[in-house]
């Protein structure tokens, strides 16, 4: 797989359910031009890590609106599943949920278990003009951390050079 990070992130049209369970709609990489965009995979509906990250997600939306940033969560289920989720056990969330049924969206991010039909935890940070910035694609098993995904989201709308452990406020390279 080639990388994707510092090239134009691949193109996406996909099925959403609403963040309220109500709502269906679509999205497309277009309706992010001129802001960031922090999409995350996770393999499926009704598992039991997912339902941690997206919920922690949902409670710091505030945060990511305040840089400037959109967030949409992607997996392999319809959006008539993220609908049922949402509506029984997930409740409601502060972003829309994305179907990439086709898996095509998972292949072309480079999360897609093939084997599996599911896609791992990846994460992909997109800049204002549609490039990758970022990305961390790890195993099914471990959940992400908000305050790295945020912490690292600020990091890179300074333009500078980071040091380690960076945070807001602290001195560039």
């Amino acid at each position: 797989m080639d990388r994707i990070v510092g090239k134009k992130a691949p193109d996406f049209k996909m099925n959403t359910c609403d963040g309220d369970g109500n709502n269906f709609g679509k999205v497309e990489l277009t309706d992010y031009q001129g802001k960031w965009l922090v999409m995350f995979f996770y393999p499926l509906d009704f598992t039991f890590v997912c339902p941690t990250e997206i919920t922690a997600y949902s409670k710091r939306i505030e945060d990511f609106k305040k840089e400037g940033a959109e967030v949409l969560s992607v997996s392999v289920d319809s959006e008539h599943s993220h609908k049922a989720w949402i509506n029984s056990s997930l409740g409601k969330v502060n972003f829309p949920m994305a179907s990439d049924m086709t898996k095509q969206v998972s292949r072309d991010y480079g999360v897609l278990l093939e084997e599996d039909g599911v896609a791992l935890r990846g994460l992909f940070i997109i800049d204002p003009e549609g490039i990758v910035r970022y990305s961390v694609i790890h195993d099914l098993n471990v959940g992400r951390s908000v305050d790295e995904t945020i912490r690292v989201l600020k990091a890179l709308k300074t333009g500078g050079l980071c040091p380690v452990d960076w945070d807001e406020g602290e001195k560039l390279l």
